[in-house]
Order: C-alpha cells, then sequence, then structure tokens
C-alpha cells in the first residue's frame, strides 16, 4: 500500500505546535533570560572590581558569552549599570515600602523599630553588593547619580514621616533634620559593614544599630506614660 504523508502545516495528533505568535513570544523569553544572565554578571564584575575597572569583555567573560553576545543587548558598560542600577534601586524603593510603615510608638519600642530596619537594609545591601558599589563611585553615570539623589530624598522623607508619631511636640525642621542624621549615620555605618565579613560584620550591624539608638533616644519621648 502507498505511504501515506501529512500534508503541509499539519501536526501529529498530541505534537506541540509553534504558531506565528509563539515565535516571537518565545524569542523575547529568551532575550529576557539573556539580559538576567548579563545583568547578574555585571553584577558579580561591578562589585568585585568596581564600576571604573569594570568592562563589557570582563562582563561577557563572567556571564560566558562573547562580547558579540553582550551588544546584542547592551552598547556598552554605562548602559549596564544604568538597567542594573535602575532594576536594584526599584528593589530597594519597594523596600522602603515594606519597612517604612507607620507604626504605634506604644506598642512597638524604637529600639525594635530601628533593629528591624536596619536588618532589612543591610540584608539587601548584602544580597547586592553591586548596589553600593554603582551607587558611590565616584565615576558612576550622571543617571545613576541623579536616580540615586532621588532615592536618598525619598528615604529621608520616609525617615521623617516614619519619626513623627515618636516625637509628639518636636518641631517638624528638627524631625526633618533628624532624618537626614539617620540616613547619614546609615550609610557611613552601611560602609563599614559592608567592609567586614562574618562575626565582625555582625558587630559592626550592632554598632550602627546602637549609634542610631543613642542619637535618637533623646528625641523620642515616652508616648507610652
Amino acid at each position: 500500500m502507498p505511504e501515506k504523508t501529512e500534508k503541509p502545516g499539519t501536526a501529529k495528533p498530541g505534537a506541540e505546535t509553534t504558531t506565528a505568535e509563539d515565535r516571537p513570544r518565545r524569542r523575547q523569553a529568551r532575550g529576557e533570560r539573556r539580559i538576567a544572565q548579563l545583568l547578574d554578571a555585571a553584577a558579580t564584575v561591578f562589585s568585585t572590581t568596581g564600576y571604573t575597572a569594570a568592562s563589557t569583555n570582563a562582563i561577557a567573560r563572567e556571564a560566558g558569552v562573547s562580547p558579540g553576545t553582550l551588544y546584542q543587548f547592551f552598547p556598552n558598560k554605562e548602559a549596564i549599570a544604568i538597567e542594573l542600577g535602575s532594576r536594584l534601586m526599584h528593589e530597594m524603593r519597594q523596600s522602603y515600602d515594606e519597612v517604612l510603615t507607620p507604626i504605634d510608638p506604644a506598642a512597638t519600642p524604637i529600639e525594635d523599630v530601628i533593629a528591624g530596619t536596619v536588618d532589612r537594609f543591610i540584608e539587601f545591601n548584602c544580597r547586592h553588593p553591586a548596589f553600593f558599589a554603582l551607587m558611590h563611585g565616584s565615576d558612576i553615570p550622571g543617571r545613576i547619580a541623579e536616580e540615586h539623589d532621588a532615592l536618598h530624598r525619598t528615604l529621608a522623607a520616609r525617615v521623617e514621616t516614619f519619626l513623627a508619631p515618636f516625637t509628639p511636640g518636636v518641631p517638624a525642621p528638627a524631625v526633618a533634620r533628624a532624618a537626614q542624621m539617620c540616613v547619614g549615620i546609615y550609610k557611613a555605618g552601611l560602609e563599614l559593614v559592608l567592609a567586614h565579613e562574618g562575626a565582625e560584620r555582625e558587630a559592626y550591624v550592632q554598632e550602627l544599630k546602637d549609634a542610631l539608638l543613642r542619637y535618637l533616644r533623646p528625641l523620642v519621648e515616652d508616648v507610652v506614660n
């Protein structure tokens, strides 16, 4: 008997088919995975060597791809840094929203508030060491510097709102200055924390919490009594 032939464009029952609509989506998904791979590699390179010494060749090598593949997605090191920095700052803003929420001073002591907030932000920076490298480099791209300045202003404003229930009767300008000082103390302490490992890092984390508590305690009134 003559062997049956399948008509063009038909598939056997149960066989997986790819439509014209599926192909662009799959290409897009592959592209997104490749971008994530390159950004992960860039984070490693930036946190290891710093932004200045990093190169696209080093990032491509870390990602296990050719420089030509990297250039399909990013034209240069600056574009990679801007994309990575934007994603990390977005995640940091989410941390602000989750941590810096209104708290009842009568239910939560200020030392517990400080400890929980510092732990959350330190955890983020230890998980993303490239964030500190990108945000504090001397020659980071201007766009990153602008976004970081905006992030700093947002953080200071959120801390000011956060402190308000703990400082009833304190003039608003004084609370605003206190918020700015808290952010400054945290940033200075963060550099020391990230420069150490293990038990020594934990010791510096505790020093940072103690410094913030000693600074804020005179401003905080006993709202419980």
